[in-house]
């Protein structure tokens, strides 16, 4: 089982909790891009100020921001909204993508976070989740690195 065509082997994560899928074993059948090709450079990365604005304008300006904060029990039982840490216990820390933002449709007043998880897309919102926006929950707001892609004719 290989997470790649490179073979570095990593072992499927075992979980009483979640299920996890099954390992690939090759590279899609027909890609044309071998694994080197198929990979983004970063040229360089950068913390960016832990508020709202700055995030924000990060996203807009480069794209995808990647984030860590502090994961309680209660998150592992997320399924969809807003996620607002209501009770459980500390867990442990979590990085994650913070792709976008934008106003809860339902409360319409409840700004998030559009956050990539990497438990899956059995979990959460396909996958993804919403944090609420600008009171740095869970310190998902304190900890932001931000990158440049180096871009070349091959991708």
């Amino acid at each position: 089982m290989w997470h790649t065509c490179k073979p570095k082997y990593y072992g499927p994560y075992k979980s009483d909790t979640w299920k996890t899928p099954t390992c690939r074993s090759r590279c899609q059948f027909r890609y044309r891009k071998n694994y080197n090709e198929d990979k983004f450079w970063g040229r360089n990365s950068y913390y960016v100020l832990g508020n709202e604005t700055d995030i924000r304008r990060e996203i807009y300006d480069n794209g995808s921001v990647i984030a860590t904060f502090q994961v309680y029990s209660d998150f592992s039982y997320y399924t969809k909204g807003v996620y607002i840490q209501k009770s459980g216990s500390k867990r442990g820390a979590h990085a994650v993508k913070i792709v976008g933002w934008g106003v809860d449709k339902t409360s319409g007043t409840i700004p998030y976070w559009l956050v990539a998880n990497s438990w899956n897309t059995d979990w959460g919102e396909n996958g993804f989740f919403r944090i609420i926006r600008g009171t740095d929950e869970c310190g998902i707001e304190s900890n932001i690195v931000g990158g440049h892609l180096i871009i070349y004719n091959a991708h």
